[in-house]
């Protein structure tokens, strides 16, 4: 399947001032705060008040994924008990806010002191790009970066959330910025949690194919809104002596996106020029 979900309908009534649980994921907290720390910015520039609870953990995805359901359930409840109270949860990752919003609610179905609460944080729950846009309106972009981008739509914000159009539409507004559009944008990169552990022949295949398209644009970053994808695409491009940089695209709207790409490509400006990009 490679068409994208129908774009989720937000409230009719958004708080002006809505509060905004960041759900900072994984992946951000141990190997890339600087994504975070950039979502918060976007947050707070398209007039959210922001809080990142600091008890927060896995959204559970890992464990659900290999069908160990009743752990999953339990760092499900957490969740919940952590981030109902906000108007809004937010994550900079399709993959995470997938969780979140699809298999919270199947996952608890059965249990009839968090059924209707997993619903009702499902509905609140939203990825990053996806929130500035179809809930906050929000296209007021004061960042530029002079240089060519591609862009790898990440599966799980493209077929569970309907992330498709929203990032192009924000980087039409950064400054200097140039799109050369990914052929097969939509295809997995390999990684998918798990899979690429079970399937490393299968999940290397697709990666390599995915970096021959994306050296094929020409560009010099390749951009993404989900971290797993972006490490394991960066990975490849370093260990195949690709000069071309991966980052997540929340540093590039946040600006300026100043520290090192993710696993700095060989030859790259992040290798030359003492981390600065």
């Amino acid at each position: 399947m490679t068409g994208a979900a129908p774009p989720v309908t937000p409230p009719v009534t958004p708080p002006v001032t809505p509060r905004v649980g960041l759900f900072a994921t994984c992946l951000v907290d141990l190997y890339r705060p600087s994504v975070g720390f950039a979502a918060a910015s976007l947050l707070e520039q398209a007039g959210c008040e922001v809080d990142v609870p600091r008890a927060q953990v896995c959204c559970g995805q890992p464990a659900y994924n290999a069908g160990d359901r009743t752990n999953a359930a339990a760092i499900a409840r957490q969740t919940i008990d952590l981030f109902e109270g906000f108007d809004y949860i937010v994550a900079p990752s399709g993959s995470c806010a997938g969780m979140l919003r699809h298999h919270y609610p199947d996952l608890l179905s059965d249990d009839p002191q968090y059924a209707t609460r997993a619903q009702s944080v499902a509905d609140k729950t939203w990825e990053l790009i996806g929130f500035l846009t179809d809930v906050r309106s929000w296209t007021d972009i004061d960042a530029s970066w002079p240089a060519s981008v591609t862009y790898h739509d990440a599966c799980s914000g493209l077929r569970e959330l309907g992330i498709k159009d929203q990032p192009r539409q924000l980087l039409k507004k950064v400054e200097g910025l140039e799109l050369c559009e990914l052929e097969a944008a939509d295809v997995c990169c390999g990684f998918g949690g798990t899979f690429c552990i079970k399937y490393p022949e299968v999940s290397g295949a697709m990666v390599d194919n995915k970096v021959d398209d994306i050296v094929a644009t020409g560009a010099a970053t390749v951009l993404s809104g989900d971290l797993g994808c972006l490490m394991n695409i960066a990975g490849r491009l370093s260990r195949r002596g690709e000069a071309v940089e991966a980052r997540h695209i929340a540093e590039i709207l946040a600006g300026p996106a100043t520290g090192p790409a993710i696993g700095p490509a060989i030859g790259s400006a992040a290798d030359n020029d003492g981390g600065k990009a």
